[in-house]
């Protein structure tokens, strides 16, 4: 199996908590957890960097040092240094450090003061009180190590982000209806950040009865139990499953709040660096200036971001990379929005597998103002989906072309083809150059090796009539891994063959994922954001593939749908031999 940079960042990570509570040297310390932020938001497979050659060197916050470790961990699947540091430690430490709000000293204290070896011994220990006993730890730090236990163990049961939001969105409204006088009300945490799945749902909110929302909230219809019910703070399941937490804070510092509860925790940890070196010191409730101890209360991210001298910073971009850097040069870039899409290029009818028809799809995309709609019903070969033979795929051409001349919107006729397990595509060429616009995707043979399904994958894009190379690793989020491709050579044909990769709105897929869009985008791969639609309401999760294509930091200029028609036209035919 190949190495992940997630499993190399994790090994620095745990170097870091073990180093601190060696009490081993603050710099060393902060280099391990740097050089884990950068490994887990980087592009490029650090195995292959290693394979060929790369200097790692070159990767921002990776020395020497590290750059070794790397390298030996990618050839032996070990790092002895990382092994030696482990054997000084009972092996629960690591797994007790995996508790959100643990840090390093107290996961020490813990497993060696209550000779703890699981997360389950210590779940016991903090029901029996004995956690509570330990000195400056307490009842109150007890109940908050329980509660981050159980919520670790809901969040190994994520959700789509796609079906998080509207439950979310449901909350807010319903809310809304009860407390006419809550003034704002917004999801913070990971959803707030779109990331791709969602653990639970915290929302903040201002109001001046704070606990009358409160209550409120705990009674909403849509709740199915009640975890906790306090003043300012309330936890509470609803029928979809989730819990959703919602926290009532002072107007005044909501700014720094909202900033603060939006994460990420690596983008928290890379502010609050920024800030000491001009002085000034962070947490949920403001900004302390460190030489006379004042602290500034801020009401929104606005000013919170502009007291320490930086553009606001988007949501989605707060990942601890290199975005504080570019906001203090005011060098971020406008990212991609939905208002910036002239059309949808994966679109399906009940001509296939499709619940509506041919002029409800087209409608719907008319009525988000689109230029254009590509409706691209599966080929002969996904007989599951009813896929359209040669005569039913001539037939709907002249049904669409109507629909052009009624809705004053470019239809363009196009498929969805199947790869096949050798590589080529479920139509002739004879029949791919009928049509308007091609995409193509596997939908069989997953289990191929690794090499065999790249060189498939790789095989189709080299066919002079493919446009767009749909949900490009096949993956159903909680359901089925993406496929074992190569996802370099992939980019590479890309780039040879001018094939647009897409990034799928379906809160299902999202694929490609946020780490492969920004690998296309710093190439100069083409990509597509396209929805997948298969009933007319699905054209509005457009947002969510939006939200992954700004976490892949692409701009319009990034995505060739954003083209007027014209353009974008102009881009369909350079496809044509």
């Amino acid at each position: 199996m190949p190495v992940t940079n997630e499993q190399v960042a994790k090994v620095f990570e745990n170097m870091a908590g073990l180093l601190e509570l060696k009490g081993d040297v603050v710099f060393k310390i902060r280099a391990y957890q740097r050089a884990a932020r950068t490994i887990t938001q980087l592009p490029e497979s650090l195995e292959l960097m290693v394979r060929e050659g790369k200097d790692l060197q070159e990767i921002p916050g990776i020395g020497e040092a590290i750059a070794k470790k790397i390298a030996e961990y990618v050839t032996t699947r070990k790092v002895s240094a990382y092994e030696e540091l482990k054997a000084e430690f009972p092996s629960a430490v690591l797994e007790v450090m995996e508790i959100p709000g643990v840090g390093p000293k107290t996961a020490g204290r813990l497993v060696q003061e209550l000779s703890i070896s699981t997360v389950e011994e210590l779940e016991q220990a903090l029901l029996d009180g004995r956690v509570a006993a330990l000195p400056r730890l307490g009842e109150k730090s007890a109940q908050n190590i329980l509660k981050a236990i159980r919520s670790l163990r809901s969040k190994e049961r994520r959700i789509p982000l796609g079906k998080a939001l509207p439950v979310a969105e449901a909350v807010i409204a319903a809310l809304q209806e009860q407390c006419p006088q809550m003034r704002t009300a917004i999801p913070v945490g990971s959803l707030r950040r779109m990331q791709e799945t969602i653990g639970d749902i915290d929302i903040m909110a201002v109001a001046p009865d704070g606990a009358g929302v409160i209550d409120s909230f705990v009674e909403l219809p849509l709740v199915v139990d009640v975890l906790v019910h306090g003043p300012k703070k309330a936890s509470v399941v609803v029928a979809a499953g989730l819990q959703v937490d919602l926290r009532i804070v002072e107007e005044d510092s909501f700014g720094s709040m909202l900033q603060y509860f939006t994460g990420s925790k690596e983008h928290n940890i890379v502010l609050r660096e920024y800030a000491l070196r001009v002085g000034l010191s962070l947490n949920e409730y403001g900004i302390t200036t460190m030489a006379t101890g004042v602290q500034e209360k801020l009401s929104t991210e606005e000013a919170f971001y502009g007291r320490l001298g930086l553009d606001w910073i988007p949501p989605e971009l707060r990942q601890g990379m290199h975005e504080v850097e570019l906001a203090a040069k005011h060098a971020l870039p406008r990212l991609v929005e939905a208002r910036d899409l002239k059309g949808d290029l994966h679109v399906h009818s009940d001509w296939s597998d499709g619940r509506d028809s041919l002029e409800d799809m087209v409608a719907a995309a008319r009525e988000r103002g689109y230029q254009y709609v590509a409706i691209t019903d599966h080929s002969q070969g996904l007989g599951v989906a009813h896929g359209l033979t040669l005569q039913r795929l001539r037939e709907q051409r002249s049904v669409l072309r109507s629909l052009e001349e009624r809705f004053g919107i470019r239809v363009l006729q196009g498929s969805e083809v199947d790869i096949r397990a050798d590589g080529s595509l479920d139509f002739p060429d004879e029949v791919l150059a009928e049509l308007d616009i091609v995409i193509a995707s596997v939908h069989s043979a997953f289990g191929q090796p690794r090499e065999k399904l790249t060189e498939r994958v790789v095989r189709a894009m080299h066919s002079p009539y493919l446009h767009v190379l749909a949900h490009p690793t096949g993956r159903l989020l909680g359901e089925r891994p993406p496929l074992d491709l190569d996802m370099e050579a992939v980019f590479k044909a890309a780039l040879e063959t001018d094939v647009a990769l897409e990034v799928n709105s379906s809160p299902d897929r999202l694929d490609l994922k946020d780490v492969h869009v920004l690998r296309a985008k710093d190439l100069g791969v083409p990509l597509v954001v396209s929805t997948d639609a298969h009933r007319r309401e699905q054209l509005a999760q457009v947002r969510f593939g939006v939200a992954t294509a700004r976490r892949g930091w692409c701009g319009p200029q990034h995505v060739v749908n954003t083209q007027p028609l014209a353009e974008f036209m102009a881009w369909v035919r350079r496809k044509r031999p």
